[in-house]
């Protein structure tokens, strides 16, 4: 067992189509926990842009909170992200799923121009300016790119590759990574990209054609690459 990080797990609700990726969220709770890290749930106490019927696809009327429908995966132990402060944890690690291009920003809408949330943009900031490690699995890496631009800082991050199904665009979510000013990284389901001069790591996860098995070891590779980073950081 590592020493006993304290890393935040940035959730964006509850359900892939209008959330945190729910699959994704428990994995990197399971390899942080094997890991001996303490595991801090935090997420934005505001709405949720809409509500998806995750059967049909269809929008539903309902209104949720983003805080609220995040408790569900963290099993009620969930603080606001505004009150989570930098100096007492050691990484933060943004879990996929549309919540993140929906809540967390508004890329599934508006692309790389559109608004980031404030408390958001904030913790990435903070955790870069105080040189923490950031993972981001999944469209994760582009709520990074997108919180640091027009800052000084330039990010390599992954959300997949073009050389293998997907069920989305990578071409065009990559081509909107370099708007903000990132750089996108080609990787597939097996592999991560690991910016060690800006101490971010990302994983594509469920941006490709994958089966829980290859999110499981493509999440257990990032949050592998954390625990080294933060080791080597730490002595």
């Amino acid at each position: 067992m590592t020493h006993s990080y304290r890393v935040a797990v940035l959730l964006s609700g509850c359900g892939v189509y209008d959330g945190s990726e729910i699959h994704e969220s428990v994995l990197t709770i399971l390899e942080l926990n094997r890991h001996g890290a303490q595991v801090i749930c935090a997420a934005p106490d505001v709405s949720q842009h809409h509500v998806i019927d995750h059967r049909t696809g269809a929008e539903q009327p309902d209104a949720r909170n983003v805080l609220t429908e995040s408790a569900r995966i963290a099993r009620g132990a969930i603080v606001p992200l505004s009150t989570l402060a930098i100096d007492d944890i050691d990484a933060i690690v943004i879990p996929g799923g549309f919540g993140v291009a929906k809540n967390f920003t508004t890329w599934a809408f508006d692309g790389p121009n559109g608004s980031i949330e404030p408390s958001v943009q904030s913790c990435i900031i903070a955790c870069r300016a105080a040189g923490k490690p950031i993972v981001g699995l999944c469209m994760a890496g582009t709520t990074i790119a997108r919180a640091l631009q027009g800052t000084d800082e330039q990010p390599t991050v992954t959300v997949g590759t073009t050389s293998e199904p997907s069920p989305y665009d990578i071409a065009a979510i990559n081509g909107g990574i370099t708007a903000t000013g990132a750089h996108p990284a080609e990787c597939t389901v097996r592999q991560i990209s690991i910016d060690t001069t800006h101490r971010i790591i990302t994983a594509p996860c469920y941006m490709m054609e994958a089966s829980i098995s290859d999110v499981h070891t493509n999440v257990a590779m990032a949050i592998d690459a954390l625990m080294t980073m933060l080791a080597e950081h730490h002595g």
